[in-house]
């Protein structure tokens, strides 16, 4: 017989009343994230120093990478000092390619409607969130919302969840978290999140991902 980590569970909403929902990647396309990091910040930085794009991306990708599971990757203060840009800025003024995924908008109105209490928790800087929030609109949609930020760690931190829970007291035996990051999902297990669920497919220009072990699926829009 195989066991739960071979077939991980589908969610079973009768034993749900909170769900966790990540924003990039999960309710808004990572499209524009993986644009805004790969493309649009090396030309702006490429420009005034002389460089290709090309010779850009190749200079800041170690760097990127060498911040990836620290709070400082998504914090766009860090970055507005490495790279001498004005990343909420430039956040902004590229605001208008902002999307929700498929599905994902009237997802969460369902699940209102099934009285199931909506928290988004993004490793998103508060700035980012207030921009992406005047752009489509996502806080207005859920119950609470909180960025990693405010808890001094991001969410595949360990340290992350026994803070979060501190201020959001939920049931973790009773709690669905939805994130298309594998390490945040890995954390949430290890805090004893019962039901999670890996977004295969965060940026709809790229062809889905493998769940590693959780239950995936492409669209947010699948749950209901």
């Amino acid at each position: 017989m195989a066991s739960m980590a071979e077939r991980p569970a589908a969610p079973d909403w009768a034993a749900i009343d909170t769900v966790l929902i990540d924003m990039d990647g999960t309710l808004l396309d990572l499209r524009f994230d993986n644009w805004f990091w790969q493309q649009h910040v090396p030309a702006l930085w490429a420009h005034p120093r002389g460089l290709s794009v090309a010779t850009a991306v190749a200079t800041l990708t170690p760097r990127f990478e060498a911040a990836r599971g620290r709070l400082d990757w998504y914090c766009i203060d860090y970055w507005s000092r490495e790279l001498d840009l004005d990343i909420r800025a430039i956040t902004d003024q590229a605001s208008a390619s902002v999307a929700w995924l498929p599905g994902a908008a009237e997802l969460l109105a369902r699940l209102g409607a099934l009285g199931k209490q909506r928290v988004l928790l993004t490793n998103a800087h508060p700035g980012t969130l207030a921009i992406k929030d005047r752009r489509a609109g996502v806080i207005g949609r859920l119950d609470a919302a909180y960025s990693s930020h405010e808890f001094g760690a991001p969410k595949e931190d360990p340290l992350f969840w026994p803070r979060f829970a501190a201020v959001r007291p939920f049931d973790p035996a009773r709690t669905l978290l939805v994130d298309d990051s594998l390490p945040v999902l890995a954390a949430a297990r290890a805090a004893g999140i019962a039901w999670l669920c890996a977004i295969r497919r965060p940026d709809s220009a790229q062809p889905a991902r493998e769940a590693a072990g959780f239950h995936g699926i492409d669209s947010i829009a699948e749950l209901l």
